[in-house]
């Protein structure tokens, strides 16, 4: 987000270099609203999740009998693990699972203090990618100039990104952190297309 408006500034400071720190400051005031938008995102989508589970437990304890219990764990899970192991492997883990689930306490999808650590730490992310394209600007007095570098460092932090999630997906680091950054390229350039 950071590095499209960084890129439209550099469109608007080829007229007015002026403006390239007031819209830079914007493109950090941008992610800083984006910050706690994806908090709040965080907790709805955790509060949902458990609000699904406790649904499942609920329609799985009400069932009128086991075979129509099973065949509700059977809807939910099936899609989710089609293809692993075999047919009876799957029918035994639904029958583990509804014989926890129909001997468990129901409690209540509510928001808890995990969900608020995890959305604080949304909101550093999301605001602390914006951070180092602020640092060219307090470091660089030419503001296109630190424009051009600060940009450079954004695409160099897609490659870094790319780099070390490659580790978390199983994939090549070097060939996932070039497709991360040629990917963000790419979206950066539809975004300008767009007017963004």
């Amino acid at each position: 987000m950071v590095l499209t408006c960084t890129l439209g500034v550099g469109v608007i400071s080829s007229t007015d270099q002026g403006q390239a720190r007031t819209l830079l400051l914007a493109a950090v005031g941008c992610n800083i609203a984006w910050g706690v938008i994806d908090a709040a995102l965080y907790v709805m989508g955790n509060l949902f999740v458990r609000s699904q589970k406790v649904r499942l437990m609920r329609a799985i304890q009400a069932a009128p009998n086991e075979a129509a219990a099973l065949a509700i764990v059977e809807q939910y899970f099936e899609s989710r693990i089609e293809g692993l192991g075999r047919q009876q492997d799957r029918d035994r883990l639904y029958r583990d699972v509804q014989g926890i689930i129909a001997r468990s306490d129901l409690r209540h999808g509510r928001i808890t203090p995990d969900d608020f650590r995890g959305a604080f730490a949304v909101f550093l992310l999301v605001v602390g990618t914006a951070l180092p394209a602020a640092v060219p600007f307090a470091l660089i007095a030419d503001p296109s100039l630190a424009l051009r570098v600060s940009n450079l460092v954004l695409v160099a932090l897609l490659f870094v990104v790319g780099f070390y999630w490659a580790r978390y997906i199983g994939a090549n680091a070097w060939r996932t952190g070039l497709v991360m950054l040629l990917s963000g390229l790419v979206l950066v350039g539809v975004a300008l297309a767009l007017g963004g």
